[in-house]
């Protein structure tokens, strides 16, 4: 067996594992190691880069955003933003026909803004907005499935953890990552709002309609969400601004969600260290997974797989938009079965190589920028989707009445507005280039 063939065989390999219930970091570990074992002949080399890869992609000062973000959601949750969010969105949406799932879309758009994770997003807002969409008349298929749309707007709408490594791994600047993401962002908010109100049209009991708020009372609670604005604006602002590092801004924002949680009355010594725990078992698992990819991509590169198909690509005259679809379209296979983190950890090394090759019309820096958000959005898109589909788990667990079938069910409008999304963001660069273009003029 070839090298080119031992590193194909290891795809199928992998995702057996993964199939298996293997955790992912694992079986890349297992396959890199077994792989490279194979090429070489000894895993002597293999071994003695473990120690040197470790220190080399953990002393990485860039990769220190991770926890401090993480803990800037865990903050997030415990100073009650969550609900104030929805409050304020029930407000201004909750007397329209589909409102109140309107509203939790729109808390769940607010709070990614401060927490960079979809599974921490689903996971707070199911608490806060799952009872009242029950209390409205909601069908389980509509609540669940809406919740766990609106959760995956904690990846895409900036600051974002998957953006940071991708940044990384791509060699872009995060800070124009984050920004050309806020207008797919809100693109999406909007097309997971219109999903639903087609679904409560054609549906015309699903859902019932709360009373018109006083303008007085929804002014009341949209000044009660000034924290979540503060933060998002001084974190993301500064960066661009260039008053802060990255890293810097999301240590300013971890602290000024910190200082809002005790502000509020949540915080207190237990629930500190429940924090800080939970962010250090997230950030051990997603390392662990970094490194796990870091030893597959080394195997992958003693085979010459990636220069391989780079080259036969080059030379088959494929017009760079059909290896584009075909490129997004294995990302929403491998969405079915792989996380999203592992999924951008395994792949972007490997991929963007390959398309920066390719002639888009557009500049190297603008290319990679468009190409990190459609890559995040059919990322996002795995969230929901079976059979692993993290939120879709997440939020079904929170109401046992629900079949999971259901829950299914109810994300499959979100999953195609989702389509819709990434053919327009494809078919035009400037919708994600635009604020980045204008900002860069300023």
């Amino acid at each position: 067996m070839s090298n080119i063939e031992l590193a194909l065989w290891s795809f199928p390999v992998l995702l057996l594992l993964v199939f298996l219930r293997m955790p992912i970091a694992l079986a890349m570990i297992g396959v890199g190691v077994g792989g490279s074992w194979l090429v070489i002949g000894t895993p002597m080399m293999t071994l003695n880069q473990l120690k040197t890869l470790t220190y080399g992609t953990f002393s990485n000062y860039s990769f220190s955003i991770i926890p401090l973000f993480l803990l800037m959601g865990q903050f997030a949750t415990l100073s009650g933003m969550s609900a104030a969010l929805f409050r304020a969105a029930e407000g201004f949406l909750g007397h329209r026909k589909g409102g109140v799932a309107m509203s939790a879309v729109g808390a769940c758009a607010g709070f990614g803004a401060i927490c960079g994770s979809s599974l921490a997003t689903a996971a707070t807002m199911g608490q806060v907005a799952l009872p009242e969409l029950k209390r409205y008349g909601y069908p389980g298929s509509l609540a669940t499935g809406a919740l766990a749309a609106g959760g995956t707007l904690g990846i895409l709408i900036p600051p974002s953890v998957i953006l940071v490594i991708y940044a990384i791994l791509a060699e872009q600047n995060i800070e124009k990552l984050f920004v050309a993401a806020l207008i797919p962002g809100i693109l999406a908010a909007i097309g997971y709002m219109v999903a639903i109100s087609i679904w409560v049209r054609t549906s015309p009991n699903s859902a019932a309609v709360r009373d018109r708020m006083p303008w007085g009372e929804r002014l009341v609670l949209l000044g009660k969400v000034w924290p979540v604005v503060t933060i998002f604006v001084v974190v993301v602002g500064g960066i661009y601004a260039g008053i802060f590092t990255p890293t810097e801004a999301a240590a300013v924002g971890a602290a000024g969600t910190g200082i809002a949680a005790l502000a509020s009355g949540q915080m207190n010594w237990a629930r500190l260290r429940e924090a800080m725990l939970s962010t250090a078992a997230s950030s051990a698992m997603i390392f662990l997974i970094i490194l796990g990819a870091g030893i597959y991509n080394n195997f992958l590169s003693l085979t010459q797989l990636p220069q391989t198909a780079s080259v036969w690509i080059g030379s088959q005259g494929f017009s760079p938009w059909f290896v584009l679809a075909i490129v997004l379209v294995m990302y929403l296979v491998f969405g079915c079965v792989m996380d999203s983190l592992s999924m951008v950890l395994l792949t972007v090394p490997i991929i963007f190589p390959i398309m920066s090759v390719l002639d888009f019309g557009m500049a190297p820096d603008d290319f990679g920028l468009w190409f990190g958000i459609l890559v995040l959005i059919v990322v996002e898109v795995g969230l929901i989707t079976p059979p692993v589909g993290m939120n879709l788990f997440i939020i079904n667990s929170m109401d046992r009445t629900v079949p999971i079938g259901q829950t299914y069910k109810g994300a499959l409008p979100f999953v195609l507005t989702d389509m819709v999304r990434v053919v327009i963001l494809a078919a035009f660069p400037a919708i994600t280039l635009w604020l980045v273009w204008f900002i860069d003029g300023l």
